[in-house]
């Protein structure tokens, strides 16, 4: 049954369809033609099931606050000051460039958005300092990736609503992970920056780091927003998304003035598109997932890889190599909906903490987006500096490694997921 599916789907996609189509017509297909006893109206109440989970509305707030961000002044103050503390040290401007992406990844949970708002500018200076286009621009993309670690995250919420897992504990959960990225990136863009001798920045005055935290105060407000908020029980992470949507817009039209009102329009143009396209694609992905569930081809499948009573270890190792192919080929979000089901129940019942898996296949989706052939941020980067998919992917491998070193240690060591999680109950 399982390989009908598959090849259904396959089929479908060598054929040039979009992949909503093999998502609801490949399971469509085994309901018809083996669960007789089913009737084919389900298909339309899982599509709307779906997208019907509250915690759901976060996502296209989020986005909207990104949007309105990469319209604004935020990324370019928040560059400015990671630039005036570390720009001076070899490899500074790299460090820059990984450390804004953290920051604003905390604001908007966009690993696009934040090529966007932080490549843009950055790759210039960083060509100005004699840094080549292969590394300069698979810096960014895979620092871009930090957003989905640091919350606010798309993927942690789609995690949150498949498994039934706290958004506001994956959350928590991701902080040091993301940071621990971080602190990787910037050892390798320090030694990298020292052994090809690249320029260094000027030492900035103490008058100037100032200036710099004073412009940048406002945008690390979001930050504070969002994890203080929700963590001290003021409200809720999809509350949180509408206060980062209000504080976005005040900051960015009444403060700075960089936006007007004419600008309105395409910013949310732009956020209903990308959410029109997400969504369909969850509806889309429930229905597999129902239709999966109801056949029972997670155990089958579950039973054939792992046997009857696999270790902790081996199922870590084997829904991570999952994780890690199928967000390769196919959007991390639907990859999440239909591999988390498969997966989490064994995983549980073989005494993982769910929010340490959660980080584990957040991970995943991350690295997803900026390995080829279809990573997301690699599109975005072809389509935002104007460059071949050859150009963009051509420096990537050393990162990537970086990051399947990460997933290493966070697999070892859950304590590196859990610890703050820990602390802070």
């Amino acid at each position: 049954m399982e390989i009908l599916l598959i090849v259904i789907m396959l089929f479908l996609l060598f054929v040039g369809y979009p992949l909503i189509v093999p998502l609801i017509v490949a399971p469509l297909f085994l309901l018809l033609t083996t669960m007789p006893n089913v009737e084919p109206f389900i298909i339309i109440q899982q599509l709307v099931a779906g997208v019907s989970p509250f915690v759901l509305l976060a996502v296209p707030m989020f986005m909207l606050a990104a949007d309105i961000m990469c319209a604004g002044q935020t990324s370019k103050r928040l560059l400015d000051l990671v630039q005036a503390f570390v720009g001076h040290i070899s490899g500074g401007l790299a460090i820059t460039t990984a450390a804004t992406c953290t920051i604003f990844g905390a604001i908007s949970g966009s690993t696009q958005a934040t090529v966007v708002a932080v490549g843009k500018p950055m790759y210039e200076r960083l060509r100005d300092f004699k840094y080549k286009d292969k590394d300069s621009l698979s810096l960014i993309i895979s620092s871009a990736i930090i957003a989905l670690l640091i919350p606010p995250s798309t993927c942690m919420i789609m995690y949150g609503v498949v498994t039934g897992t706290s958004v506001g504990d994956l959350f928590i959960a991701g902080v040091i992970p993301g940071f621990l990225i971080l602190v990787i990136f910037s050892l390798y863009s320090y030694f990298s920056a020292k052994k090809r001798n690249l320029p260094k920045l000027k030492k900035t005055t103490k008058e100037e780091r100032k200036i710099a935290l004073k412009r940048a105060i406002a945008p690390l407000g979001f930050p504070i927003i969002i994890f203080v908020g929700i963590y001290s029980g003021i409200f809720s992470p999809t509350e949180a998304s509408a206060i980062s949507v209000f504080y976005a817009f005040v900051l960015e039209f009444f403060i700075f003035k960089s936006i007007k009102l004419k600008d309105i329009k395409g910013i949310l143009l732009s956020t209903a598109v990308i959410t029109s396209a997400i969504f369909i694609l969850l509806g889309a992905g429930q229905v597999f997932s129902w239709v999966l569930s109801y056949a029972k081809i997670p155990e089958a499948i579950t039973s054939t890889l792992l046997g009857g009573a696999p270790s902790v270890l081996r199922i870590l190792i084997t829904t991570t190599v999952f994780f890690f192919v199928g967000c390769m080929f196919v959007d991390s979000l639907v990859v999440i909906i239909v591999l988390a089901p498969i997966f989490f129940p064994i995983a549980v019942q073989a005494g993982i903490d769910p929010v340490h898996l959660g980080i584990i296949v957040t991970l995943q989706a991350a690295i997803g987006s900026v390995t080829p052939p279809f990573g997301c941020n690699i599109f975005t980067a072809c389509v935002v500096f104007n460059k071949k998919f050859t150009e963009v992917i051509s420096g990537l491998k050393p990162y990537i490694l970086l990051l399947i070193i990460c997933t290493i240690l966070i697999t070892i060591f859950p304590k590196l997921s859990l610890i703050l999680l820990e602390v802070t109950k």
